[in-house]
């Protein structure tokens, strides 16, 4: 029976976690089979969700927080007791880093025998409580559905991320349970102070020179048309990093990729939205400029710097900048100026996207990748230095479109993440670019793109070494150690030998031919290419 507060399931709790979260339009389980979990493997079956296994729990998560990024719905991923969830956990983290909605059911040794030594005991929720919203153990079985429904409307809410609950074997048996109805969660966030808004308002019209930055928890907020309505109305220079990067389309005039070294020097207002004051943003320093900062929770407010903060959902919190009426400077001039310096960089970059030679940079392969790269292509990094590149030189056009690690760092999210962009977005254009020491990660997975049927193109920079770290340890102390992969290897054979296909390119001039064959082939394709080992990207964040 149903009414307007939910459904009573007569069906055992894998049915009824599956229902819960099925209530939230997620369709899709990403996994790697293990008995602890072949209840919800059947709670799927019969109720029409789409399973995609992988060859290792760690894509399999960062599969299901793809989706969660690309669907802005919670992400689910279904892993087995002990090594399954532990093998899960640098994924999870991440996603508690990105703020990404992200659902995990475990599988749990039988609580009736806990103790006794079952096949993989392990109380994973210590582990996992540290980088979850909540952890916990379903033990009564009639209460599966509300359990996991919880999970998932907490995850949801603002600030965004995981959340984690295992299921002793033996509470999967014969039970009925209520199962929330889907209509009680709509995702949105905390009305602002509206004093605290007005005067953001204030600031941001009294200033000279001011700018925005951009970041995730704007996307999550869904507020790309209230920040476009906000920054034109107050005329604002915008920058992005994360998923806030195609929140303006990148040939907006108000949206710039080339000059973020000008706020630094230049602006005098630089408000940070929807991103933490991290190492990425030199932890809320930018020079001279006052800082604001907006955050979508109490919790997310920055305790290091001592700014003016503005805590609630970004789309009420930007319709409300777009709303103002109040007097403004002229922003005109320094819009101007950084455009100038836009176009300047911009002309400055063409002869590195276009460099020849006897080897290849990398950023010859963006000036490739930009020229075939439609603007809904789906762009996924997954290294060091050489997915540095893609930030430098990718631009992005539209919302949900570019997927990096996050602060975290993890690497081998690559194939995971492109798991999960064939399936949510089947049309689009999929890019994976892999550095070679990423590549090492997770290209076994490339079997589940092929099983599966998701043709990707997976770009892999290709110079035989962990460069993040060989060219700074030589800097720093004249020698480097663990730094070294084989060279020249050949991981487009190993892509051929899983059943996609690929090739290898060493020449500048190869380059944009062995794109148009990949883009073309319908398959996971994989173009492996030969890079300068001399080559330094110019990194300039502190790390700590």
């Amino acid at each position: 029976m149903s009414d307007h507060t939910g459904v009573q399931l007569d069906r055992h709790a894998g049915e009824q976690a599956i229902a819960a979260i099925l209530g939230f339009g997620t369709d899709v389980m990403f996994t790697l089979n293990g008995g602890h979990i072949w209840p919800l493997y059947d709670g799927a079956r019969n109720q029409g969700m789409r399973v995609v296994d992988t060859r290792h729990e760690q894509a399999a998560t960062f599969a299901a927080e793809a989706y969660a990024k690309l669907t802005r719905r919670p992400g689910f991923a279904a892993l087995t007791a002990g090594p399954g969830i532990t093998n899960g956990v640098s994924a999870i983290t991440s996603a508690h880093f990105n703020g990404s909605p992200l659902v995990v059911l475990g599988g749990r040794a039988p609580q009736g025998r806990w103790g006794a030594g079952s096949l993989q005991e392990l109380d994973h929720v210590p582990i996992v409580a540290s980088i979850t919203k909540s952890a916990g153990t379903v033990t009564d079985p009639s209460e599966a559905g509300t359990e996991v429904f919880a999970a998932a409307r907490l995850a949801m809410e603002p600030h965004r991320g995981p959340v984690f609950l295992d299921f002793p074997l033996d509470v999967f048996g014969p039970s009925s349970g209520h199962v929330p109805a889907p209509q009680e969660c709509d995702g949105r966030g905390a009305a602002p102070d509206d004093q605290a808004v007005a005067r953001l308002a204030e600031m941001i019209a009294g200033a000279e020179r001011p700018a925005f930055v951009v970041g995730s928890d704007v996307y999550w907020d869904g507020a790309w048309d209230e920040l476009r309505a906000a920054v034109e109305h107050l005329r604002v220079p915008c920058f992005f990093n994360g998923l806030g990067r195609g929140m303006l389309p990148a040939d907006h005039e108000l949206a710039f990729l080339r000059t973020r070294g000008v706020l630094k020097q230049r602006a005098d207002l630089v408000v940070v939205l929807g991103t933490p004051l991290d190492f990425r943003l030199g932890f809320g320093s930018f020079g001279s400029a006052t800082v604001a900062h907006v955050v979508d929770a109490e919790a997310q407010r920055a305790g290091h710097v001592d700014v003016h903060t503005v805590v609630g959902d970004h789309r009420l919190v930007l319709a409300a900048l777009a709303d103002h009426t109040g007097e403004r400077r002229d922003h005109e001039t320094w819009i101007a100026e950084l455009s100038a310096s836009e176009k300047s960089a911009a002309a400055d970059e063409q002869p590195l996207l276009a460099a020849g030679g006897d080897t290849v940079k990398p950023s010859r392969i963006y000036g490739e990748l930009r020229q075939r790269l439609e603007r809904d292509a789906v762009v996924i990094c997954d290294g060091g230095d050489f997915a540095s590149y893609a930030g430098k030189f990718v631009e992005v056009f539209e919302p949900g479109c570019w997927l990096d690690t996050g602060p975290y760092g993890c690497l081998g999210n690559g194939i995971g993440y492109a798991i999960a962009a064939r399936v949510v977005r089947p049309e689009s254009q999929v890019v994976v670019l892999l550095g070679d020491g990423a590549a090492g990660f997770g290209l076994m997975d490339v079997d589940s793109l092929v099983r599966h049927r998701l043709p990707v193109v997976m770009v892999v920079g290709n110079n035989g070494m962990w460069g993040l770290e060989k060219h700074p340890m030589q800097a720093i102390y004249g020698w480097d150690v663990a730094c070294d992969l084989q060279p020249d290897l050949r991981y487009d054979d190993v892509v051929r030998a899983l059943g996609g296909a690929g090739e290898t390119v060493t020449t500048p001039d190869g380059i944009g031919p062995a794109f148009d064959r990949a883009f073309a082939s319908g398959v996971p394709y994989l173009v492996n290419v030969m890079t300068d080992p001399a080559d330094v990207y110019p990194r300039s964040s502190n790390l700590a």
